[in-house]
């Protein structure tokens, strides 16, 4: 397993947190539910810092080597991410949950 980080600083850019937001609410998450050997993403944001980005956990190094959706995110901000870094995972564990699916879940789906 493998997992990507790709982070933007938004200082140079015309977009911000809460616009990023409203792209993923509208546009930005339906095309990921379909990549093959993605097995979770989700979006993060640094208020703060003024950093916008997504952790992308996948099955094997190859599958994060294919074509992907495109990356509107990076045209609306204007540049490609600020950091792209990748690693290898060395274990997993899930620990004691209530809620099975993590699809639908922060704050874009919250009011």
């Amino acid at each position: 397993m493998n997992v990507t980080i790709a982070w933007w600083d938004l200082t140079g850019s015309e977009q911000t947190i809460d616009s990023l937001r409203e792209y993923l609410r509208s546009d930005g998450v339906p095309p990921w539910t379909s990549v093959k050997g993605l097995r979770l993403k989700f979006w993060i944001s640094d208020r703060p810092g003024n950093r916008w980005g997504a952790v992308m956990l996948w099955e094997s190094a190859e599958a994060g080597e294919q074509p992907l959706p495109p990356h509107l995110a990076a045209r609306l901000i204007g540049y490609p991410p600020t950091e792209r870094v990748r690693f290898e995972i060395e274990a997993t564990v899930e620990g004691e949950y209530e809620r099975a699916a993590l699809s639908g879940l922060g704050l874009v789906y919250e009011s």
